[in-house]
C-alpha cells in the first residue's frame, strides 16, 4: 500500500526520522491503540464540559462575550491538544485503529452536540428563514426579512433570532439556498423542530463528505482510518453539529470534487466545484487543482452549473448577490482594515485605501500566480496515488495561501482545509484550522494579539516544513515510493 505524499510520510529529514524511531521504539502497537482510546475518552469528556460551560443562562443569547466564552474557548483548544495527539499517533506510529472505531467516536461527539440550540453564532436561523420564504414561493434575495411583505412567516423561535434582518438580505448563494429549501421541506415532512432539523441536515451533508473521502483515501493508497483528521477536529463538531454553519455543505460538495477530478471524471468534477463555490464563493481558489491542462469539460461545466442555478433566482437582476457588498465592507474586506496583515503594519503606521487595494491585487495575483504554476507544472497522471497526492497537495497549498492572505474573522471559514489535510497531513494547515477558535476571542476583530497566535505560528509552521522536513509533495516522488 502506499504512504507517500502526506506530511509525515515521506520525510527525508533526520530530524523526522528521529522522531519516528523514538515513537516506534517506545510506542507499542498495543500502548498507541490505549492512547488512541483514551484521547477519544478525554475528546468527548471535554465535549461535555463545552456544553456544560456553554448552557442556556436566563437573560443570556447564546454564549456571550464574557467569561463563558473565554472558558469555552479555553476548552476547545485542550480539546485541539488531544486532537492533534490523536493525529500524531495515527500518523507516525501508524496505529492500526478500526475506522469504526474513529467514526464511531466522531459521530457520538456530533450526537452531543446537535441537539443543543446554537450558542455561537445565529446563522442557522437565517438558513432556515429562507427556506421558508422559498417555500412561500418568494425569491430569497427579494425582500430583508424585517419587511412587512414577510410578516405572515415570523414566528418566536426563528424570526428573533435572525441576524441583520432589518437591513439585510440574504448573502447565500443558489447552491446554499435550494438546499435551505430542501432541507427544510423534508423537516417539515418529519415534523421536526426547525433548529433541530438544520442541524442534522447539516450533520447528513458532513457524513457524505467523510463517505466521499474515504473513496479519496483508497484512491491516495491510505489507510481509511486517516478520516480521523477530518471527523475529530473539535472544531468540525462545534461549527457543524454545534451552530450548523452552510460551511458543512460546501465541504460535502469539495469531498466529491476532489474524488471525480482524482478518478478523471472532468466534467463532474467542474459541475461538483460549481455547487461548491455556490454555496460559499471562497472554494472556487481550488479550480486550478482539479483542472487538468488543456481540457475544456472542466471550466465548460464549472460555468455551466453556475449559471444554471442562478436561473431560478434572476428575477430580482442584481439583487441575487444579496449582502455580499455589504458583507465585504462590514467585514472590512475591501477596506483592508479586516485583513490581518494590514492591521499589523496598521500598528506601525496607517494604512491608506490605496495601500489595502494593492494588498488585495497583490494577493490575488499571488493566487493567480501559484494557480497557473501548478496548471503548467502537472503531471498528466492516470487515477492512482500519485494523481491523488498530486491534487491533494495542490488544493491544499492554495487554500492555505488564501486563508492566510485574507484572514477570515470566523472559525467555520477554515475547516474545508481538513479534507486535502486528510492527504496531505500538513502541520501548518492542520495547527490553522485547530487555533482558528481563538478568533472567538476577538469578536470586534480590533486585537491584533489572538490573529498573531494563528497566523504567525501557521506561516512558521509551513517554512519550517518546507526548509527543514522538507516532505515530498511532489508527484514523482509521491508515485515513486508507492
Amino acid at each position: 500500500m502506499a504512504g507517500s505524499g502526506g506530511a509525515f510520510d515521506d520525510i527525508t529529514a533526520p530530524q523526522m526520522r528521529l522522531m519516528d524511531w523514538i515513537l516506534r521504539r517506545h510506542i507499542s502497537d498495543t500502548s498507541a491503540r490505549r492512547a488512541l482510546l483514551i484521547c477519544a475518552i478525554v475528546l468527548l469528556l471535554l465535549t461535555a464540559l463545552g456544553l456544560y460551560i456553554a448552557r442556556p443562562v436566563t437573560g443570556r443569547t447564546g454564549i456571550g462575550y464574557g467569561d463563558a466564552l473565554t472558558q469555552f474557548v479555553i476548552v476547545t483548544c485542550v480539546q485541539g491538544l488531544v486532537y492533534v495527539a490523536a493525529v500524531g499517533l495515527l500518523m507516525w506510529r501508524r496505529t492500526s485503529s478500526s475506522l469504526a472505531f474513529i467514526l464511531g467516536t466522531a459521530i457520538v461527539l456530533r450526537l452531543m452536540v446537535v441537539g443543543t440550540q446554537p450558542f455561537l453564532s445565529t446563522d442557522i436561523y437565517r438558513y432556515i428563514w429562507d427556506g421558508w420564504v422559498q417555500a412561500a414561493g418568494i425569491n430569497p434575495y427579494q425582500f430583508i426579512p424585517d419587511d412587512p411583505h414577510l410578516a405572515f412567516l415570523r414566528d418566536a423561535a426563528v424570526f428573533p433570532h435572525i441576524n441583520r434582518a432589518n437591513y439585510a438580505p440574504t448573502i447565500y448563494p443558489p447552491a446554499a439556498q435550494i438546499c435551505f429549501f430542501v432541507s427544510d421541506t423534508l423537516v417539515n415532512l418529519l415534523h421536526l423542530p426547525p433548529v433541530l432539523g438544520m442541524k442534522l441536515a447539516i450533520v447528513g451533508f458532513e457524513a457524505a463528505a467523510v463517505g466521499a473521502m474515504l473513496l479519496v483515501l483508497d484512491s491516495a493508497g491510505l489507510p481509511r482510518s486517516r478520516i480521523l483528521i477530518y471527523a475529530w477536529n473539535p472544531m468540525t463538531v462545534w461549527e457543524f453539529a454545534g451552530s450548523g454553519h452552510v460551511d458543512a455543505i460546501t465541504i460535502c460538495a469539495i469531498a466529491f470534487t476532489l474524488l471525480a477530478a482524482c478518478r478523471l471524471r472532468h466534467g463532474v468534477a467542474g459541475a461538483l466545484l460549481g455547487l461548491a463555490v455556490l454555496t460559499k464563493f471562497l472554494p472556487l481558489i481550488l479550480a486550478p487543482a482539479l483542472w487538468r491542462r488543456w481540457d475544456w469539460k472542466f471550466p465548460a461545466a464549472l460555468v455551466a452549473c453556475m449559471v444554471i442555478l442562478y436561473l431560478p433566482y434572476l428575477s430580482v437582476g442584481w439583487s441575487v448577490f444579496g449582502f455580499l457588498g455589504g458583507y465585504t465592507a462590514q467585514e472590512g474586506i475591501d477596506s483592508g482594515h479586516g485583513v490581518y496583515v494590514l492591521d499589523l503594519i496598521a500598528l506601525i503606521t496607517p494604512v491608506s485605501p490605496i495601500a489595502a487595494k494593492l494588498y488585495l491585487a497583490a494577493l490575488a495575483l499571488l493566487l493567480a500566480g501559484t494557480g497557473l504554476m501548478i496548471v503548467w507544472r502537472q503531471r498528466r497522471l492516470p487515477p492512482g496515488p500519485a494523481l491523488t497526492h498530486q491534487i491533494a497537495a495542490a488544493a491544499l497549498l492554495l487554500g492555505c495561501l488564501l486563508m492566510v492572505g485574507l484572514g477570515p474573522h470566523y472559525p467555520w471559514y477554515y475547516p474545508f482545509l481538513l479534507l486535502p489535510a486528510c492527504v496531505v497531513p500538513a502541520p501548518a494547515a492542520l495547527y490553522l484550522v485547530t487555533a482558528s477558535t481563538l478568533l472567538y476571542l476577538n469578536p470586534g476583530h480590533t486585537d491584533p494579539l489572538w490573529p498573531a497566535v494563528i497566523f504567525i505560528p501557521t506561516a512558521l509552521l509551513a517554512l519550517g516544513q518546507y526548509f527543514l522536513v522538507r516532505p515530498a509533495l511532489s508527484p514523482a516522488r509521491a508515485g515513486a515510493s508507492s
